[in-house]
């Protein structure tokens, strides 16, 4: 499956430049055939704790994602907050071609460190789907901190996506938890960061494609781009073929 990486610079707690940014992005995916395209975390907005500024209803984001998708012939993951009871939710969403709803996450651990957690509801469910051959799951920056539910999900998925917004100064956890991440669960992990500055902090990218055993497939960035690549589900088998770590796990003791 051909999947694009829109690592992009989100204009801050500006839903309106960053569609038409996001619509700019899915046109290039299109021209290059991509079958899957993936957005950062809160791509409307970016991670704010203003929660006054997620001023679009679900539907509303919903609706548009799935006018583009079906437009452009494309699956789309892309991330996204919304009011809920008096806080946010820091959600992503895949949807298909068709127009449907595939997967809807809320971002399991929200950020204690920066306040999130008093800002923002937490997720209770992990979210599976299917697009062609791949089972995917998407998971949320932060979550990429906790091995646990890596694990479960890669039981059943041979993707798991990481979108993030995971600033320059911890750049080195992100590339490395990402390709633990994928030699752990011996599936393909792609995370999905955006660059630029937002609310001071600076983001430099470094989205990647991590392969099962533990292989960056692309060239690191700093710059917005659009990062592609084919992946094949053949390569986890081939990996598995040779050392399945699931077959030692010892859940009963952890």
């Amino acid at each position: 499956m051909i999947i694009g990486i829109a690592q992009i610079n989100i204009v801050w707690e500006d839903n309106a430049e960053n569609m038409k940014k996001i619509e700019g992005f899915i046109k290039k995916a299109s021209e290059n055939k991509v079958e899957l395209t993936l957005f950062p975390e809160m791509s409307l907005t970016g991670f704010t704790m203003n929660i006054n500024s997620l001023s679009l209803r679900e539907e509303e984001i919903i609706n548009w994602v799935k006018k583009i998708a079906i437009e452009s012939n494309i699956n789309i993951g892309i991330g996204y907050g919304i009011k809920v009871d008096g806080k946010g939710e820091n959600k992503y969403i895949i949807i298909s071609k068709e127009g449907n709803v595939l997967a809807k996450y809320t971002k399991m651990h929200p950020f204690s460190y920066s306040g999130e957690n008093e800002k923002y509801h937490r997720g209770n469910k992990i979210y599976t789907c299917k697009i062609n051959e791949f089972k995917i799951t998407p998971f949320i920056c932060y979550d990429l901190r906790f091995p646990e539910i890596f694990q479960k999900a890669s039981k059943e998925s041979q993707i798991i996506t990481v979108a993030a917004s995971w600033p320059k100064s911890r750049e080195d956890h992100w590339m490395t938890l990402l390709k633990a991440r994928a030699i752990e669960n011996q599936c393909y992990v792609i995370g999905i960061n955006r660059v630029g500055i937002g609310d001071g902090l600076e983001y430099n990218g470094s989205s990647m494609f991590v392969c099962p055993d533990g292989e960056i497939l692309n060239e690191i960035s700093g710059e917005e781009i659009l990062i592609i690549e084919k992946l094949e589900i053949d390569k986890i088998k081939e990996i598995k073929d040779k050392f399945d770590i699931k077959n030692d796990r010892r859940e009963e003791l952890y």
